[in-house]
């Protein structure tokens, strides 16, 4: 494995005050590392790849791909076993809830990856080491890493300490739910189209923008809502069009 990671992203030496660091993270959390080359890895945002040519590959982009369908194979799985008498549309949203940006950024802030990033200064000065995609792509990161490095069921292990309060919260009722997957689902159970999501706007700030996003279903269209994140955005306007076609439903 290791002989593979080098052949994709070249070696780059640790610094004894890095290790030190990645040490420190994982105490908490009751991770240990092989290769801690591998967990630097996650950290590094592709801005610091695009600023640093001599490592332009050396970004988590690949971690974050790998730890995505991790963290969505053990999520699914516990569901199954845990919802023995659920139909799978509800499996479904639940999973899409805790999986989602939305849940995973908090817990990243959490256990400490925002403060970990290592972004190029331009991201750096733009806000991006409190950016919600960046820390949960960085979490998603991590796990990849972690389960190249110690394999499934440490990986699982990791994972499961996490997502099941996120998923008992969706299951009470306090989480977030993925409104856009609901409503894609009850949108085309209805007339076999998708929701065709539309950017009205965005303004302030590089740092610090707030986005417009209106959802056509049809002729229908309902919004404008607003996000700090397109994906925000959309959630938001998703849900009042959810709940305005499950009422007129009813």
């Amino acid at each position: 494995m290791k002989s593979l990671k080098h052949l994709f992203f070249g070696k780059r030496k640790v610094s004894p005050e890095r290790i030190s660091q990645l040490s420190a993270f994982c105490k908490p959390l009751g991770l240990k590392f092989n290769d801690i080359e591998l967990l630097d890895l996650a950290f590094h945002h592709r801005s610091y790849s695009n600023e640093h040519s001599q490592h332009k590959r050396y970004n988590n982009e690949r971690l974050e791909f790998l730890g995505d369908s991790v963290l969505g194979m053990v999520t699914a799985a516990f569901l199954y076993e845990d919802m023995a008498e659920n139909p799978e549309g509800d499996l479904a949203k639940i999973k899409a809830s805790v999986v989602s940006e939305k849940s995973l950024a908090p817990i990243g802030r959490t256990i400490g990856v925002d403060k970990m990033l290592v972004m190029g200064k331009g991201e750096e000065m733009s806000g991006g080491r409190n950016k919600n995609a960046i820390i949960a792509d960085c979490v998603e990161a991590v796990i990849g890493a972690y389960y190249l490095d110690s394999g499934y069921d440490k990986a699982k292990t990791f994972v499961l300490e996490f997502i099941i309060p996120e998923i008992r919260n969706v299951q009470q009722n306090k989480g977030h739910m993925d409104y856009k997957t609901m409503l894609q689902e009850l949108f085309q159970k209805k007339s076999k189209k998708c929701p065709f999501y539309e950017l009205i706007k965005s303004t302030g700030p590089d740092h610090n923008q707030t986005f417009f996003v209106s959802v056509h279903l049809g002729d229908d269209v309902y919004g404008p809502a607003e996000g700090k994140s397109k994906k925000e955005a959309e959630q938001n306007v998703a849900k009042i069009a959810f709940e305005k076609i499950s009422k007129n439903n009813k």
